[in-house]
Formats: structure tokens, C-alpha cells, sequence
């Protein structure tokens, strides 16, 4: 299997946000000019468009394009603006948001990548992952996967790229209104586990390395780095914080003087740049200056434009191919766009098209989840996916925490509730109780915590985070 598949596809199939993820500003000096960039931009944009395909899908079962919605995003385009022929009735947002809202979306047999890629390009795209239908809730599915016997690990912890995704999408895909939609105690869960698992030599790779000498001795991965650090700023982490600065080194050891390409893993390519140039914007790093401009006067950036078809728009992978590749091209123009692994959508230019779309209420009889989260304060936060049947637009707390009791994956995120019927205050979860000041608070979409009752009025994929303090 070629590194073109392995380092794209594996965070596809095993398979960022207003802030970290937001377009980085570079400044005149910058080695590719503003108005290079700017080219790279429009015709890599032309080039995204051609993938569409006449049904107005970009996604499909198995491999797809996808990802072109971070890319359009990140270099100013609205997914509901991409239409075959004009046809607007077929504009990629919508036929994307009908894929995801199909009973056999991914799969049989889905993995949490599915569920997380999905999550960053309906970001993207302008629809709110939390509320994709009245069936479908993004950050429920992923919430499913968290591992109880190693907490902060999504999906099995030997394909650590599952739990790097994890802290991409949550992080990255925050409300409509720009607020982190999950508790600072998931996302310092997930920072813990990214950090154990960085190398000696500054950076990551694909496979768990935490508590393993010789794993965390190997060498890094240079997409996995761009990721790793992406997927840590975008939960808060600064961009000087030690283990972003030695990422930075790594990367910057690995820089070909001559064309300000990475030597990745298996040598120099489009993909690997464009991940390494993705995790330095969502961090904030400019990778045109400073550490990044080689002794020949070269950037990474450079490194991504000469790979670019014009005015075709499209980007090769190796530098001896003479015709571009889909995945590189996505890569590349998020790349030289300043984008993450996802971006706040831009405004529509199609006339009444909305910058968001999504489900606001529930639908009677609908099964549908819930993304819940319980935090005692013992700093063993416990995270769950609740399925329910709503039987009106609205539910209710207390209706959420029962059905937690039965319908959680994984089990064990509520044992119990007091009361256990009516609409009073909670005063006991999971048979802790009350205690003066402390005392159970719930938080909504990242809300400040408010006194927890069964009477609170739950909404259409809401993320609900339970914590008892102060």
C-alpha cells in the first residue's frame, strides 16, 4: 500500500474551528506572495469543483471526496454554493447532509474515524454535526466510542489516530455560535493522552506509543505531527506550550532546504506537507517565516504551489506526476487556503441560502442520541452516547439521565438519579449526593453550569455535561 493511501486514507477509514482552526494571516514579506496565494486559491478551488459529481455528491460509500468541503471552506467557498451545472437543488451541502442522515450511512460495520471525519466536513459544509437530522447527532456517534477502561481514548487505543480525530472534531467543530460544545474535562482527557503518546523526537504517529520505550523511540510520522498538533490547539492547547514547540522542531528537522518540502516517512509528497502546513495554521504557526524559511529561501507553502496544475488548479502528489490527484489537491489547497482540518463555513453567495442549516427539534417517535457527559470531581469523567425516543419536539433532563441508566454506550454513564421521577432538582447522581456548596450543575453546548434539574429543557442534539462542585 503506497504512503498516498496509508497517510490519507487511514484517517478516512479508520478514520478546526473558529480560533485554532481559523485562516492564518501571512504577512507581505512571506516568501509566495499574496497574490500567488491567491491564484493557488482560485484555481484549486475550480479544480474541487470538478470533483463533484452530476448527483451534487462529493461523498459516497467507501472512498470519496469528502474532505473537499474543509478545503472550499478554508479558502472562502460555502459548500451550498458548489452545484452541478447550477443546479441548486443539488448543491453539495444538501446532498451531503441527506447522505448523513441515511439509516446505512457509514456502514455495517462504521469505525469512529467515520463518524469524526464526517463531523469536521458538516462543519465545515455549514451543518451543525450535532444536528444533522432528527436521527442523526455526530457528536453523539462519537461520544460512543469512548474507552471506559482507558478514558480519553476514542475507538481502540492502538489506532491512536481515532482518538487524534476525536480531539479535531470536537474541538474543531464547535456551536453555530463559536463556543467549544464539550466540557474543559473531556477535552483535557483527550489533551492527557495526545501528550503520552508524543515521541521522543517531538512527534506522532499513527499507532498508540504511550508506556511503549521502543514505540515512543521510533521515528515520527510527519502527517501524523501536523494532526497531532492540530487536534491540541484546537482543545486548547497554546502555541507555546512545550510539546507544540518540540512538534515544531520536529518538523522543521525534516525540511528540505532546496524546495521547503517535509522528507516524510516515504519521501516527499503533497499529502504529508499539507497535513504538516494544516497543523502549524491551526496552531497559529505561520509556515512561512522564521522556522520555516529554509536556507534557499523556500517554505513549505512554496513546496505546496509548485505542486499545483495552472491553471487546472489541481495538485500533484509526487513531484514526478504529471497529473493531480483528488486527495493531494484537498490537501494541498486547505494547506496554502491557512485552514486546519476544518473551518468555520463562510456566508453563502446563493441568495436565502443560510450560513448553517440544522435539526431544532426533535422528531416525535424519531430515534435519535444524545451526547452526555458526567464529571464527579474525582477527575474520572465518565462519557456516554444516549439513545432515546423523544415523544415531543423537546425532552427534558431527567428524561435523558433515566434513559442513560438503560440506553448508554458505553454503559455505566448513569447508574442512578435522585429524584427518579418528576421535575425537581437533582441531588444525587450515581449515588453521590449533594454536599453544601457542592452540588450537581449541567451544562448545555458549553453553557455555563447551573444548578442541575430534572426540569431543564433538553433540545435537538444538545450536548449535556453533568458536574458536581462548586
Amino acid at each position: 500500500m503506497s504512503r498516498h493511501t496509508i497517510s490519507r486514507r487511514l484517517a478516512v477509514t479508520a478514520t478546526a474551528s473558529l480560533g485554532a482552526f481559523c485562516l492564518s494571516v501571512l504577512p507581505a514579506a512571506a516568501t509566495a506572495t499574496p497574490a500567488q496565494m491567491a491564484t493557488s486559491k482560485t484555481n484549486g478551488v475550480t479544480y474541487l469543483k470538478s470533483l463533484q459529481a452530476a448527483d451534487g455528491s462529493y461523498a459516497s460509500s467507501g472512498l470519496s471526496n469528502e474532505w473537499a468541503f474543509s478545503a472550499l471552506a478554508a479558502a472562502g467557498t460555502a459548500a451550498v454554493d458548489v452545484t452541478p451545472g447550477g443546479d441548486t437543488t443539488k448543491n453539495a451541502r444538501t446532498v451531503y447532509r441527506t447522505l448523513l442522515s441515511t439509516t446505512t450511512w457509514p456502514s455495517t460495520a462504521p469505525v469512529v474515524t467515520d463518524y469524526e471525519r464526517a463531523a469536521l466536513n458538516a462543519y465545515a459544509a455549514g451543518i451543525d454535526p450535532a444536528r444533522v437530522s432528527a436521527s442523526r447527532n455526530l457528536i453523539g456517534d462519537i461520544y460512543s466510542y469512548w474507552q471506559t477502561a482507558e478514558p480519553g481514548y476514542f475507538g481502540p487505543s492502538s489506532n491512536f489516530n481515532g482518538t487524534v480525530f476525536a480531539a479535531l472534531a470536537l474541538g474543531g467543530a464547535k456551536t453555530q455560535a463559536g463556543v467549544q460544545r464539550t466540557p474543559q474535562a473531556l477535552r483535557d482527557s483527550l489533551i492527557t493522552r495526545i501528550r503520552a503518546n508524543q515521541h521522543d523526537d517531538g512527534g506522532w504517529n499513527y499507532s498508540k506509543a504511550e508506556g511503549d520505550a521502543a514505540q515512543l523511540a521510533t521515528t515520527s510520522d510527519i502527517d501524523m505531527t501536523g494532526a497531532a498538533m492540530a487536534a491540541l490547539c484546537s482543545v486548547g492547547v497554546p502555541n507555546t506550550d512545550t510539546d507544540i514547540t518540540q512538534a515544531k522542531a520536529f518538523l522543521k528537522s525534516k525540511l528540505v532546504p532546496a524546495s521547503g518540502a517535509f522528507n516524510a516517512m516515504f519521501g516527499v509528497n503533497t499529502d504529508s506537507n499539507g497535513w504538516a502546513v494544516s497543523g502549524l495554521n491551526a496552531c497559529g504557526i505561520n509556515p512561512q517565516t522564521g522556522d520555516f524559511l529554509t536556507s534557499a529561501g523556500k517554505t513549505p507553502v512554496d513546496f505546496l504551489i509548485a505542486q499545483q496544475f495552472n491553471p487546472g488548479g489541481g495538485f500533484k502528489y509526487l513531484p514526478a506526476d504529471t497529473s493531480p490527484s483528488a486527495y493531494a489537491s484537498v490537501d494541498g489547497l486547505r494547506a496554502v487556503a491557512g485552514g486546519g482540518f476544518t473551518a468555520t463555513p463562510p456566508v453563502p453567495t446563493t441568495t436565502g441560502a443560510p450560513q448553517w442549516v440544522a435539526q431544532t427539534t426533535f422528531a416525535s417517535g424519531t430515534a435519535t442520541k444524545l451526547a452526555l457527559s458526567v464529571d464527579d470531581g474525582t477527575g474520572s469523567i465518565k462519557v456516554c452516547s444516549v439513545a432515546l425516543t423523544p415523544t415531543g419536539t423537546t425532552t427534558t433532563l431527567g428524561t435523558l439521565l433515566d434513559a442513560a441508566t438503560t440506553a448508554a454506550t458505553p454503559t455505566g454513564c448513569v447508574s442512578s438519579v435522585t429524584p427518579a421521577t418528576g421535575t425537581a432538582t437533582v441531588t444525587a447522581l450515581n449515588g453521590k449526593a449533594n454536599s453544601g456548596s457542592n452540588t450537581w450543575k449541567a451544562a448545555i453546548d458549553g453553557s455555563a453550569f447551573v444548578t442541575a434539574s430534572r426540569a431543564t429543557v433538553i433540545n435537538a442534539g444538545d450536548t449535556v455535561a453533568l458536574r458536581w462542585g462548586v
